[in-house]
């Protein structure tokens, strides 16, 4: 299962690998993308199955297609390419579109909402919460002050000068290497799919799917999403989850997993040279007791 199927780059890299009869199923929210994907994958029709739906509904699409037990699960969490450079709906900082930044644009609040009508602690919390944003007060504060925003355009212009209002005067040590408004940006785009909160999710319904044996890899984009990654393919490892210090195990827990990567995987300097947008990319992969 390629459960963040995209444009299907993974997807035709493990049929090829899985052929001849190696079946796939894969799930996105973006009917745009799946609607490339399934041209992608036309070479291997009758063994590419797409859905429309979330990674937190793989037990049920799977149930429903018959992919119980599968031997993989990928999971390429984030935004792909197609969404940041063509899909017009808000993603990058670097056009002038709608700040809407649905993966799914028939459901759910959008961006502009966020920005428009929470209030200025609400809004501090998401652009710290979320972004790791420094200036997430100074920032939120400004939004408030500038309602209303309608576009990509106003929000990085806007935070690009209260950034630049805050370094004046201040010697910098070195240039920065990305856009002022990058952390606001990934903030607002994890708060209006919630994707932290559907990784663990996801993570837990595909340690229930996979069959004895299969692997269940992952790649993450930023630390917030490593972290929990990290976090769940440790505890489900183990043996003892009590919290430290406790005299004696009262947990009961079994592990469920074993963790192949005991580090993380980064890609080489080839591939970063290759695509830059991999640099920041980590992956993580455990097997299924």
């Amino acid at each position: 299962m390629d459960a963040t199927v995209g444009q299907g780059g993974h997807a035709s890299a493990i049929l090829q690998a899985a052929m001849p009869g190696g079946r796939l199923l894969g799930i996105d929210l973006d009917p745009d993308a799946r609607e490339y994907a399934l041209g992608r994958l036309q070479p291997y029709a009758g063994a590419a199955h797409l859905v429309a739906g979330s990674y937190t509904q793989m037990l049920e699409l799977a149930a429903s297609r018959g992919f119980e037990g599968p031997d993989g699960i990928l999971l390429d969490l984030g935004l792909s390419s197609a969404q940041l450079e063509a899909s017009g709906r808000g993603f990058s900082f670097l056009r002038d579109e709608p700040l809407d930044m649905r993966f799914d644009p028939e459901s759910g609040p959008t961006a502009a909402a966020i920005v428009n009508t929470y209030s200025y602690e609400d809004l501090a919390e998401v652009l710290y919460k979320y972004g790791e944003e420094p200036r997430s007060r100074a920032i939120a504060r400004a939004i408030v002050a500038s309602r209303p925003l309608g576009t990509t355009g106003e929000l990085a212009a806007l935070v690009s000068g209260v950034r630049a209002g805050a370094r004046a005067g201040v010697k910098r040590r070195r240039s920065g290497r990305i856009h002022p408004a990058t952390r606001v940006f990934q903030a607002l785009r994890l708060a209006v799919n919630s994707e932290l909160e559907s990784i663990a999710e996801g993570l837990r319904q595909a340690i229930a799917l996979v069959r004895p044996g299969g692997r269940i890899a992952v790649i993450a984009y930023h630390s917030l999403e490593d972290r929990i990654v990290k976090s769940t393919f440790v505890r489900e490892s183990r043996a003892c989850v009590c919290p430290p210090g406790a005299p004696v195990c009262t947990c009961e827990h079994v592990p469920s997993l074993s963790v192949v990567t005991r580090k993380v995987v980064t890609p080489s300097w080839q591939e970063v040279t290759e695509n830059p947008r991999s640099r920041s990319a980590r992956l993580r992969v455990a097997q299924r007791l």
